[in-house]
């Protein structure tokens, strides 16, 4: 490695240091590592925001990628948790109202659906589903602390108890009670300043623990490289698309490997 590139990796290293001491569990990259492995920091959470002290959580997996139906667009979970009733969750992470829109949860929830139902079962087997956004503003702007939404029969007045909940915490929403001090901690960036001990304890270990913070860096180099590696592709289209260099030319200016830009180009009818 020359001198150059060990310089330009140092500094990125030190931007990523100081990126990991500003994060906050409500940023998505910090959210990733946060809820890895950590069924009981998930538990908490989607106990205080549903209301079920005794919810308990079997399995929880982050960045959960749903690609079940082909040709349909895929979605990725931040969070995606089965509980002891096989019912599911899953947790999004957001930091600006346009990516909660109500088109969205319901996407996401119908998502969970053709996970969950296999061929030759019956539809009353289909899981309760619960999609939570957990938002940095009111994304209602009415200072409730959870907007909850359900279908109902509008005829009758009733609700529709197809088991598909939809619910909206406002990050903004501070309080005594436990959800208030939820969204606390996770606009905090110091644990010690944070309410519960879990949420503290994983957040002191992914800044303060060598072992923590080497996980958290190579998660920060890993998606500067997948954001590097889009760009590229982006570069390699526009220019397959102006048609001025061969595609040994393009690969050779982009990075990319040269099977790459050719199923670009077939992709694009090039």
């Amino acid at each position: 490695m020359s001198e150059a590139e060990q310089q330009r990796k140092e500094q990125e290293h030190q931007e990523d240091l100081q990126r990991l001491r500003d994060f906050r569990p409500i940023d998505d990259d910090f959210m990733r590592c946060l809820f890895k492995d950590n069924i009981p920091l998930a538990e908490l959470v989607l106990r205080i925001i549903t209301g079920k002290q005794d919810l308990i959580i079997t399995d929880c997996q982050t960045q959960k990628d749903m690609k079940r139906l082909a040709g349909a667009r895929s979605i990725c979970l931040d969070a995606y948790g089965t509980d002891s009733e096989n019912k599911k969750y899953d947790l999004e992470i957001q930091r600006s109202d346009k990516g909660a829109g109500p088109h969205r949860a319901r996407y996401h929830s119908s998502v969970m659906d053709i996970e969950n139902l296999d061929a030759g079962q019956e539809f009353d087997e289909l899981p309760d589903t619960y999609t939570i956004f957990i938002i940095e503003k009111d994304f209602y702007g009415m200072g409730e602390p959870l907007y909850v939404i359900e279908r109902m029969n509008l005829t009758t007045g009733k609700g529709f108890e197809d088991g598909e909940h939809i619910l909206y915490v406002n990050g903004e929403y501070r309080g005594e009670s436990d959800l208030g001090k939820l969204m606390h901690d996770f606009c905090c960036t110091q644990a010690d300043d944070m309410n519960f001990a879990l949420m503290a304890e994983r957040t002191r270990y992914l800044k303060e623990n060598p072992k923590g913070v080497q996980e958290m860096c190579k998660v920060m180099e890993d998606m500067r490289n997948e954001a590097e590696y889009y760009k590229a592709i982006e570069i390699a289209k526009r220019m397959i698309v102006r048609g001025k260099a061969t595609l040994e030319e393009i690969a050779e200016d982009t990075g990319l490997a040269l099977n790459k830009i050719q199923e670009l180009s077939v992709k694009m009818g090039m």
